[in-house]
């Protein structure tokens, strides 16, 4: 059972990731991949949240919170996508926009759960 919940939170982990690229497309035409920077981020909040919300429940959470953190979390988020476009951006000749991407990218994440998780 853990194998299809985790299955089913990766793929509707990867639809919600793939519907922000789409969303942010339509309204931003810059050089950062912000679509995979919001999923980033948005991931890291949801991982937080929820991380917060089952650690004041009582019973046995297990299926659920593995079902949203290592299914949606992990497919939602995607470090292979931030480091392809980070390549591509240096291959590009956009080293300052890489270099914005992995410090808003890896700063943001980490800021956001190191503050929320005290």
């Amino acid at each position: 059972m853990t194998y299809l919940v985790v299955f089913l939170g990766g793929g509707l982990g990867c639809l919600s990731r793939y519907a922000i690229s789409i969303l942010t497309s339509k309204f931003y035409n810059g050089v950062l991949p912000v679509g995979t920077l919001i999923s980033n981020i948005l991931s890291c909040l949801i991982l937080v949240l929820v991380v917060w919300i089952f650690g004041r429940l009582d019973g046995d959470n297990k299926l659920i919170q593995t079902g949203v953190l290592i299914g949606f979390c992990g497919g939602f988020s995607t470090f292979s996508t931030f480091s392809f476009e980070t390549v591509q951006l240096m291959k590009n000749g956009s080293h300052l926009a890489a270099a914005g991407n992995v410090i808003l990218s890896v700063g943001v994440c980490l800021i956001l759960i190191y503050k929320l998780t005290k």
